[in-house]
């Protein structure tokens, strides 16, 4: 980390141990979101929030679209009505644990050698922590923005947003509207300048269901028998074997230069015909290395059969598919069809639904106040362009043509392959100074970028 001043040093752990405090609470709200209507309980994010924000003078809307899925939004005017505005927006819920899996109590928000354990420590809990601290600390600080800042903690971004941001865009669209957004999740270091990555947008999604149609029998007499369950391991095996084309986005060709893996490995892993081959160089980046450069199928769940003793006549499949740019519903249909084969003699392919791919222009005043962010810590640094793989809430703001960015600043001890495994995995957990690291870089954007007169008059 660069040396700073005094001053400034002590303002930034202030705003480190702010976020560390508030994000300990939010953890241990345990806000699980498991697909269902009544779970995720986000309303105990919102009483959280609020009484943290007590005393300030922002109160906010709460926004309750189920009961129990709490949504919290908070905006401080700007000066100026024609001055850019933007959002700092968090989800508070979480994925399920296995907690066989996990080293400590995934809500318990130990504090282990500076390091913070807990579900939500960088999905996206973090970042929201962040996002109210440096809020409240703006309205303390008698900052006067130009344009508006909206805080935004939004329920159920792990399950699409039905109750968070998509609702809020479809019902309550003046609560979170702004010009720029900023969501999760960047941060993590990459090379030896470093390249620090930016989120700027994410591949679609076309969830699909395979319908498996086989003939009921008795379990004790297998042999011969259309057993629906047999049909669907052998779908599962060939979804999982085929490959759908290489396909080499700016953001991926830039990103395998920016790992410094050599000559020889980093053009394999910019050629779609090579791109297997440089693969296992990425070590624990292999997935998202393929997930960047591919249209990705993955059959996660299935069932088939209710008793034991019973051939089961019809089997589910639900494939989550995360499509890259430009890809259609046709294409997805033809390689669901390429992969299953003579196979479709027994199987339905149901749905049709696809959220295109989306991703925000890098040429905006925002993005270079982030990159002077990111040097006030790394004075060497340089932004790097990111597609994100799986889904956040920032495609409802681009869908609109709203630029959105995941941003944030991780330590040196992060890559981003080691970033990614903790994402809905075991033992999520997040180091101190890259709390502090982000809270900083955060708070100077917002100043900065609020703080400007950019030149700009937009129509309101």
């Amino acid at each position: 980390m660069a040396i700073r001043g005094n001053d400034v040093a002590d303002a930034s752990a202030s705003l480190g141990r702010q976020t560390t405090e508030l994000l300990q609470q939010l953890i241990r709200n345990a806000a699980v979101n498991d697909g269902s209507p009544d779970s995720g309980h986000e309303i105990r994010q919102v009483r959280t929030l609020q009484a943290f924000f007590e005393g300030s003078g922002l109160e906010g809307v709460v926004v309750e679209p189920h009961p129990g899925r709490g949504n919290l939004v908070i905006r401080i005017p700007g000066t100026d009505p024609h001055a850019p505005s933007l959002a700092l927006l968090g989800h508070t819920d979480v994925v399920p644990v296995e907690p066989a899996g996990w080293e400590r109590d995934p809500f318990g928000a130990e504090i282990v050698d500076d390091v913070l354990w807990g579900r939500g420590a960088i999905d996206m809990l973090d970042l929201t922590a962040a996002y109210a601290v440096v809020t409240r600390q703006i309205a303390r600080s008698g900052f006067r923005p130009r344009g508006d800042l909206v805080f935004a903690a939004v329920a159920d971004e792990e399950n699409g947003g039905h109750y968070g941001a998509g609702w809020l865009t479809e019902h309550r669209l003046e609560l979170i509207d702004a010009d720029y957004v900023l969501t999760e999740s960047g941060g993590a270091p990459a090379g030896s300048r470093p390249a620090i990555g930016v989120m700027i947008g994410e591949k679609g999604q076309a969830p699909r269901t395979l319908r498996v149609t086989g003939v009921p029998g008795h379990g004790s007499a297998p042999w011969g028998s259309r057993n629906a369950a047999v049909i669907a391991a052998e779908a599962i095996s060939r979804i999982s074997r085929f490959r759908t084309p290489t396909v080499i986005t700016p953001q991926w060709h830039a990103y395998a230069a920016a790992l410094e893996l050599g000559a020889d490995v980093t053009a394999a892993l910019q050629s779609p015909e090579r791109l297997y081959e440089g693969l296992p160089a990425t070590g624990r980046l292999q997935g998202f290395a393929h997930a960047s450069t591919h249209t990705t199928i993955s059959p996660n769940v299935v069932h088939a059969g209710e008793k034991h003793n019973v051939i089961p006549g019809e089997a589910t499949i639900r494939l989550d598919i995360r499509v890259l740019p430009d890809v259609d519903a046709a294409e997805i249909e033809g390689y669901i069809r390429e992969a299953l084969g003579d196979l479709l003699e027994h199987i339905r392919i149901e749905g049709d639904l696809i959220v295109p791919s989306t991703v925000s222009p890098v040429e905006t005043p925002l993005f270079d106040v982030l990159r002077s962010a990111v040097r006030r810590a790394r004075p060497a640094a340089e932004l790097l362009p990111m597609l994100a793989a799986g889904g956040t809430d920032g495609r409802f703001y681009r869908a609109r043509g709203i630029p959105a960015y995941g941003f944030g600043v991780l330590s040196d001890r992060w890559d981003y392959g080691t970033f990614r495994t903790l994402f809905h995995g075991h033992n999520e957990r997040i180091d101190l100074d890259s709390i502090a690291l982000t809270a900083d870089a955060l708070d100077f954007t917002v100043r900065e970028f609020l703080g400007r007169d950019h030149g700009v008059r937009l129509p309101r």
